[in-house]
């Protein structure tokens, strides 16, 4: 899966929680959680949707490296390639 495909993935994933911010206007590199003014609530349910979707798991040691889209966008790659 190439890193566009991941970042089209998380996108509509987003887009499902947070559906009134546009992706364009996103900062890549700032914490998610305050770029989608989401909660935990919303992060988990981000979390799951993206392990499902990837037939991965990830657990909850792992979310301080999923605090960004960029960094997000990697730690999928390194695990779905």
């Amino acid at each position: 899966m190439t890193r566009t495909e991941i970042e089209q993935a998380l996108g509509q994933e987003l887009t499902r929680i947070a559906p009134d911010i546009p992706l364009d206007d996103i900062d890549s590199s700032a914490d998610l959680r305050d770029e989608f003014d989401i909660d935990s609530i919303d992060f988990l349910n981000l979390v799951t949707a993206l392990g499902k979707r990837f037939a991965l798991e990830m657990p909850e040691a792992d979310y301080p490296q999923m605090d960004s889209f960029d960094h997000l966008v990697e730690y999928l790659a390194a695990r779905v390639a």
